[in-house]
């Protein structure tokens, strides 16, 4: 969005922004990101919503999967991201088994979200089983986005990352869950990993914006790891990634050039240290 406030900066993004913009038409850009430095860069570049996601696990602790995040690691990356964020929408991922309980846990756990860490909304995943916890959390006056079809902190339950909903009985689920989402009050659905034609039906269905990811081109938006699309993770290769960047490459050379002025003894030069 171009608006600007009074004081000639770009207007914040709210979660009735992002409404707007699929009513407009308007593509929806969401990147993740996982500390301020991060943040502040991809803010400033004008991406439209920063999730913080539990992907953390993954690139920034090491982990195989999303599930070791703990909603303590959850808030503190998010704080982070927060206090570099002047435009974007920041939205934070409630991490595994921190609403899947009960309602009243999980809007305890979003509150510390909102509160602890300054998000603007919170994500879950999953469908029917997770309505009343939407709904407790939205009344609750919470923002929440879905997330539907690959599932990460499922993983153990379907044992695989391989495309969701591809047979008709999943994919009508899924267009029902969808739907359930939206009547629970979600302002906006994760599309993971999901046939192009189903993500276009879910998207044309609903009223809220649809966020793809390995979802097609038919989502009113789309979003990728941040690490992923700057080639900082040279592992990870599906086929909906597209990178942006050789930032691995680049890191490289410039630390092994590094190394080799500090072995050569031309760093620091004369104009690199103080007299005295």
């Amino acid at each position: 969005m171009s608006t600007q406030t009074g004081s000639n900066r770009p207007a914040k993004i709210t979660t009735q922004t992002v409404v707007e913009m699929k009513q407009k038409g308007e593509k929806i850009s969401m990147l993740t990101a996982y500390d301020f430095t991060m943040g502040k860069i991809i803010d400033e570049a004008g991406i439209d919503v920063i999730l913080v996601g539990d992907s953390a696990s993954n690139v920034m602790a090491g982990y195989e999967t999303t599930v070791p995040m703990t909603l303590d690691h959850m808030v503190y990356h998010a704080s982070c991201v927060v206090r570099a964020v002047d435009r974007a929408l920041v939205i934070g991922d409630l991490p595994f088994m921190s609403y899947q309980v009960t309602p009243k846990e999980a809007l305890i756990s979003a509150g510390r979200m909102m509160k602890e860490a300054g998000v603007h909304a919170v994500k879950l995943e999953g469908g029917k089983p997770i309505i009343d916890t939407v709904k407790k959390i939205v009344d609750a006056g919470i923002p929440v986005m879905g997330h539907l079809g690959l599932t990460p902190q499922s993983i153990y339950k379907f044992g695989t990352y391989k495309v969701r909903a591809q047979e008709d009985e999943e994919a009508e689920g899924l267009i029902r869950d969808a739907k359930l989402l939206e009547e629970a009050g979600c302002f906006s659905i994760v599309l993971e990993k999901i046939p192009a034609k189903l993500a276009a039906k879910v998207t044309e269905e609903l009223s809220i914006p649809t966020i793809g990811i390995g979802a097609g081109s038919e989502c009113d938006g789309q979003v990728l790891v941040i690490h992923d699309m700057l080639g900082m993770n040279k592992d990870f290769s599906p086929r909906f990634l597209r990178r942006y960047a050789d930032i691995h490459g680049v890191m490289t050379e410039a630390v092994q050039h590094y190394i080799k002025d500090v072995k050569s003894k031309d760093f620091p030069n004369k104009d690199e240290q103080y007299g005295g």
